[in-house]
C-alpha cells in the first residue's frame, strides 16, 4: 500500500494529486517489492546501480521518480518514448528486472464513471473548463487517487524481464561556443563554417515536450540580435 507521506511528497513534486501520479507510485512499489529492493539510496544513485525505465512522460512518470529515487538528474531514470504507462525496475548487478504495465482502459472502466470522463475531456483535453469545472475535477482526481493507494496487482500486467546492458552516464568535456560564448557538452557542439557552435546557436535540437521526443525542435528562446 502506498503510504500517505509518499503521496504528499509526490504532490509537492508534481504540483497536484491525480490518479496516474499515485498509479506511478503503486506500480513502482509492486516492482520494487518483487525485486526485494527499496528506494534507491545515495550509493545506488551515485553509481547508477538501480534503474527505472519509464515508457511515458506523464503524471505516472513523476510517481515513479518519487517512489524509486531514480530521476532524470541522477541518471538512474531511462526514458523510452513508447507512450505506454509502464515502468521497469532493474538492478545493474544482474540485469534482471520487473516490468509493471497499466492498461488505461482497464483502469478507466473500473475507477472512472462517464461523468468523470466528460469532465476530464472538457477541462484537460479541450481546455474549455471554467473555474468550477477545474475545482470539481481536482476533487474527483483526489478522491480517485486516494482510492488507488492500494490498487490490486491484477489491475496491472506484471512480468519478469531481462534487460540488455545500458551504459552508465559518461562524462564529456565542455566546449565553449564561438557565438554565444557559453560552455556546452562536447557532443552538443558542431563545427559550421569553421566555427564551433552550440545547438542553441544553431537553432534546433531534440527535445522532450508533451507529445514525447521531438527531433529538430526549434529553440524557443527569443533573444536580441545583439547576442
Amino acid at each position: 500500500m502506498v503510504e500517505m507521506s509518499l503521496i504528499e511528497k509526490a504532490k509537492e513534486f508534481h504540483g497536484h494529486i491525480c490518479p496516474f501520479l499515485v498509479l506511478g507510485l503503486r506500480a513502482s512499489e509492486i516492482a520494487m517489492k518483487r525485486l526485494g529492493i527499496e528506494k534507491a539510496r545515495e550509493s545506488e544513485t551515485v553509481a547508477e546501480e538501480i534503474l527505472a525505465i519509464i515508457e511515458c512522460n506523464n503524471c505516472f512518470a513523476d510517481g515513479v521518480q518519487i517512489a524509486t529515487g531514480c530521476t532524470l538528474g541522477n541518471n538512474c531514470l531511462i526514458y523510452l518514448d513508447l507512450g505506454k504507462n509502464a515502468v521497469t525496475i532493474v538492478r545493474r548487478s544482474n540485469w534482471k528486472g520487473v516490468r509493471v504495465y497499466l492498461d488505461g482502459n482497464k483502469f478507466n472502466n473500473t475507477y472512472f464513471n462517464e461523468e468523470d470522463s466528460k469532465l476530464f475531456e472538457k477541462v484537460v483535453i479541450k481546455r474549455e473548463g471554467k473555474d468550477e469545472d477545474e475545482e470539481k475535477l481536482r476533487k474527483r482526481w483526489t478522491e480517485i487517487a486516494f482510492s488507488l493507494m492500494n490498487a490490486p496487482e491484477d489491475l496491472f500486467k506484471i512480468e519478469d524481464v531481462k534487460i540488455a546492458e545500458i551504459e552508465r552516464a559518461p562524462i564529456f568535456e565542455s566546449i565553449r561556443c564561438e557565438k554565444c560564448g557559453e560552455l556546452a557538452m562536447k557532443t552538443r557542439i558542431f563545427e559550421i563554417n569553421g566555427k564551433k557552435l552550440c545547438l542553441s546557436c544553431i537553432g534546433k535540437c531534440e527535445a522532450i515536450i508533451g507529445r514525447g521526443i521531438v527531433s529538430e525542435f526549434k529553440i524557443p528562446f527569443i533573444r536580441s540580435e545583439k547576442l
